[in-house]
């Protein structure tokens, strides 16, 4: 989501931003259908499309690893330009979203969605969500867990930025084997206890993580900063291949990525029935299913001859702002589509994704009108 220096313009990275944004808000549309739990055809549904679009936040990552690099500053100056200009947004809806869904609460009254209550938003509980936005998101905030991360990112980007100036095509290709060894870490957790693993201590943790160490083998090449090496990669080194070649190996990728999360998730929901924390595991952003899929979508986006417009760069430059802001309108509009009849599930999904998406549009262009407010969208 970061903004675009002064180095070549790169028209296809905006569309792809905007296009990634969107799945974003269609993900978090689909959210009370998925809650149901139900097992119904409107569950199914839902877990379709949000399974489908699983490759939004890793292709942030990616994006963020070509705009950053080279860095030319020193490690103070990076860090008080990028780290500083996202911590007044992150301040600012760590307030504004609590007080929105207490508003929101006290005045509809009425939601499908069981966290949305009265009784959940009294004065004391919604200041108590804003002190304690110190330790991580809560319900209200849930995708500002993106910000605290994109902080950790920009934290650790310049060590990887001196690296990777000195590091060779097959420098990078060991870091990135070790990565998605990472990915499939989560699946062997799950398989271990299979062949008898019962953990240590209480902890089912593998490969040295146990109750007083989280750090394991592969910690330190795990997690979205394999995103972010990719992407340099896939610039520096690129592919170079037809469209034929690209679309052979992406097409297929991408759907056998799809079809272990989609698959996935019911056969987890099968077993472990409304269980997010093993729900998760097969959504998760870094896992090898969810990585090939957005290993595909941005290959194919690399070679698309986007021009460059006006339009683009506006939408563009709103993301983050759309990103900031489109949870409690999310809210709003799926609880108006859940009163409405006879509507297909995806339908409906899609409706509410494009409404909350042009609603949030509008809010950060009027946030975008005042030189203080801009500060909180931009």
């Amino acid at each position: 989501m970061d903004l675009q220096t002064k180095r070549t313009y790169i028209p296809w990275i905006d569309f792809l931003r905007i296009f990634a944004c969107f799945l974003v808000v269609l993900c978090h549309s689909c959210d009370a259908f998925v809650a149901s739990f139900d097992n119904s055809f409107s569950f199914h549904t839902a877990v379709f499309i949000g399974s489908l679009v699983r490759p939004c936040v890793p292709l942030f990552a990616m994006m963020s690893g070509i705009l950053l690099f080279p860095i030319k500053t020193d490690l103070a100056t990076f860090y008080k330009k990028r780290i500083g200009r996202i911590i007044i947004p992150l301040l600012f809806w760590s307030i504004a979203l609590p007080i929105a869904f207490a508003l929101y609460a006290y005045f509809i009254k009425s939601s499908p969605n069981g966290l949305i209550s009265i009784e959940k938003y009294t004065v004391e509980g919604t200041i108590t969500k804003i002190i304690t936005s110190i330790f991580n998101f809560n319900y209200d905030t849930t995708p500002l867990w993106y910000i605290y991360m994109l902080i950790g990112i920009y934290l650790i980007i310049p060590i990887f930025g001196s690296w990777l100036d000195r590091a060779s095509k097959k420098d990078i290709q060991i870091f990135l084997a070790f990565w998605i060894v990472t990915l499939v870490l989560p699946y062997i957790k799950m398989a271990a206890p299979l062949l008898g693993y019962n953990g240590n201590y209480g902890n089912t943790g593998i490969w040295g993580v146990c109750t007083w160490n989280e750090f394991g083998t592969f910690y330190y090449f795990s997690g979205f900063i394999g995103y972010i090496v990719l992407a340099y990669y896939l610039v520096k080194f690129p592919l170079n291949w037809s469209w034929n070649k690209t679309l052979s190996i992406a097409i297929p990728l991408f759907l056998i990525g799809f079809v272990i999360t989609f698959s996935g998730f019911l056969i987890t929901q099968k077993y472990f029935p409304a269980n997010y924390a093993n729900l998760e595991i097969v959504w998760y952003f870094c896992s090898i299913n969810v990585a090939m899929m957005t290993f595909s979508v941005f290959i194919i986006f690399q070679r698309l001859k986007i021009r460059e417009s006006k339009a683009l760069k506006d939408w563009s430059l709103a993301t983050f702002g759309i990103f900031l802001c489109h949870f409690i309108i999310v809210q709003g509009i799926s609880d108006l589509f859940f009163k409405i009849p006879y509507l297909p599930t995806a339908l409906k999904i899609i409706l509410i994704a494009i409404i909350s998406f042009v609603l949030s549009y509008l809010v950060t262009k009027l946030f975008d009108t005042n030189s203080i407010t801009r500060r909180f969208v931009k």
